[in-house]
């Protein structure tokens, strides 16, 4: 037959032979470029009738950065290796421990019985040291996901790693060849002695801080009244406007699948094809990594998993624990730098897309380090209706995102969304574990984040995420949940509502099947990527039942985001920030999802 004529052409059943139902072996047939980076024993797929995948978590000597290190490895690897899917399996993974302590692995974003999660004292025990546990479930989804410990502070010392599924049905993604891009962040330091380094001092790693001659900067571009009054109110708040991330470039060094940026991971493409490149933010620490290929457009085309409609970008900012899948299209046979740039600017991860090995392009300058605003440390400055972010005079309410056409929603007519106007805080101080709060909440929807949108870059905005199918779920919500992310730098202290996991009562509760709203306020001057484990947060972003599905929001100073959640999944799942650090010290919580009976068990596992 024609291809024209053939309902699977010749690049799509080329692309799903590693998806084929008969997984196993399949990976032999991948060509050597098709993973490069992971090489073909590091792709597993399930073998045997029962679709056992065998995972040996093991402390080993590596090599990163040309420096020899001890690290937490998944099968002698750092990230560990990929794990291949489809869609309608039941699988069964194989996890035993070789470390002298406990270990999990949490699966990132998939739905799963809770019992299957991986987090030690909400859904299961751990796994001993010298014990395999066997994680099994039906696979329910398709798209770019994750895997990591949730066992202490294993997953900075390299306990993670990328997982595809493949859908059951065709792929409406259009692509000849795909790369998993894992960023990460290394410290040599021993992670223990990191957080004991943060609680010990502010801002320990940050040697970024603003300088006299910043300040006379300043004062001459804004007058020297402004500038007093800018840097005393810092000053008197005790926060500094280069709080950006905790930990820096001082100690890391950012990665790449596994390889530092001197070490030129490359995906490698031939001119005119379409390139997948399936992004995932897996760093431990705070890195938030700003990505471009300068000379290229980028078409993200899926988040978290989920496809979205095709946005054509220049830059995108990606939080821990998110995941972005692109499009690009070479049109010439030269290399292209991928440049994941640091949120502070201090450090970067690169690798290259090029036509053969070996080949590299110039790489960007980090550009010069942002400084908070007083819009981040939820302040609202009115003059005359108009409202001053960053020095930049915006209408309040007005949409500065790329939506001036009209959007189709259920066969009918609907105006652009637009921000929502500003929220007051209420009462509630929080206590002593909020050194402050925003006074003022923002829709900050339309907004790159710090440091972007000021260089002529199409910058991806939450605003852009347009689910490519409709959310089935069409009931409104029923009553609403909300939660302020809080904290003291200071004394490195982070929370919900004011209060440290070990502070609470007991579990947030979830009705089973029911329709709510979660509402996240931060009233910290910092970005937290918010993971909700078990269920879909619907983030609320002016689409309707086209609303994208998120497993994890990056939340940005003094913003107030909003999701619609349909707990489907009973049992106790976990909540939290996914800073490792800021989760170790208190920015968790359990969701319990029980039925009207009060029972967290599905009929199943009764």
């Amino acid at each position: 037959m024609r291809e024209k004529e053939n309902k699977i052409s010749r690049r799509t059943f080329l692309r799903y032979t590693a998806a084929m139902g008969t997984m196993a072996g399949v990976s032999s047939l991948l060509p050597a470029y098709a993973f490069s980076g992971f090489k073909k024993r590091d792709v597993l797929t399930p073998q045997g009738p029962d679709n056992v995948i065998d995972l040996t978590i093991s402390k080993i000597t590596i090599t990163i950065a040309g420096k020899k290190t001890q690290a937490t490895t998944i099968n002698g690897t750092v990230p560990g290796p990929l794990i291949r899917l489809k869609e309608g399996q039941d699988i069964t993974l194989r996890v035993t421990n070789n470390l002298d302590e406990d270990t999990s692995i949490h699966w990132h974003g998939i739905l799963l019985p809770f019992q299957m999660d991986g987090v030690p004292g909400v859904s299961f025990d751990g796994i001993k040291p010298g014990e395999t546990f066997e994680y099994k479930y039906p696979v329910r989804q398709s798209g770019t996901y994750w895997y990591h410990s949730h066992s202490g502070l294993q997953e900075q010392l390299g306990h993670y790693g990328p997982m595809i599924i493949d859908p059951a049905d065709n792929d409406p993604v259009e692509y000849d060849r795909e790369y998993p891009v894992v960023l990460g962040d290394w410290t040599f330091e021993d992670p223990y002695e990191v957080l004991e380094n943060l609680v010990k001092q502010d801002g320990y790693y940050n040697f970024q801080q603003r300088t006299m001659g910043e300040f006379l900067r300043d004062a001459r571009k804004d007058g020297l009244g402004s500038a007093l009054k800018n840097y005393g109110m810092f000053g008197q708040m005790r926060m500094s406007a280069t709080d950006l991330l905790d930990i820096t470039g001082a100690t890391y060094t950012h990665l790449m699948n596994g390889r530092g940026p001197d070490s030129n991971w490359t995906a490698l493409f031939k001119k005119g094809e379409k390139v997948r490149l399936r992004f995932i933010n897996a760093s431990a620490g705070t890195t938030a990594f700003d990505v471009r290929i300068p000379g290229m457009k980028m078409t993200v085309v899926q988040t978290d998993g989920q496809n979205v409609e095709p946005v054509a970008v220049d830059e995108f900012r990606i939080g821990i624990a998110e995941t972005y899948d692109v499009i690009v299209e070479p049109k010439e046979e030269k290399a292209f730098t991928i440049f994941a740039e640091s949120l502070d600017r201090s450090s970067y991860a690169r690798g290259t897309l090029a036509p053969r090995e070996g080949m590299e392009a110039p790489v960007p300058e980090l550009r010069p380090r942002p400084v908070r605003s007083m819009k981040d440390m939820g302040m609202k400055m009115d003059m005359a209706g108009m409202d001053m972010d960053d020095g930049n005079m915006k209408m309040e309410g007005m949409d500065h995102g790329e939506h001036g056409n009209m959007n189709m929603d259920h066969g009918n007519m609907q105006m652009p969304a637009k921000a929502a106007d500003p929220v007051k805080h209420g009462s509630d101080r929080h206590g002593i574990s909020a050194a402050a709060i925003a006074d003022y909440q923002f829709d900050r929807l339309d907004e790159p984040g710090i440091g972007l949108g000021n260089d002529g870059r199409k910058v991806l905005v939450y605003r852009d995420l347009k689910s490519l199918d409709p959310n089935t779920d069409e009931r409104e919500p029923g009553r609403e949940v909300e939660l302020h992310l809080t904290g003291n730098m200071e004394r490195y202290m982070w929370s919900f509502d004011g209060k440290e996991f070990y502070e609470v009562d007991g579990p947030i509760e979830f009705k089973h099947n029911e329709r709510l709203r979660l509402i996240l306020v931060n009233d910290t001057m910092m970005e937290h990527p918010i993971h909700l484990h078990g269920m879909w947060m619907e983030m609320e972003n002016g689409n309707g039942q086209y609303n994208p599905r998120k497993h994890t929001l990056l939340v940005q100073p003094g913003q107030r985001i909003s999701a619609r959640v349909t707990p489907r999944d009973k049992g106790r799942w976990a909540f939290h920030c996914h800073i490792l650090y800021h989760m170790e010290r208190g920015m968790f919580r359990v969701v319990q999802v029980a039925d009207e009976k009060g029972d967290i068990y599905a009929e199943s596992n009764l």
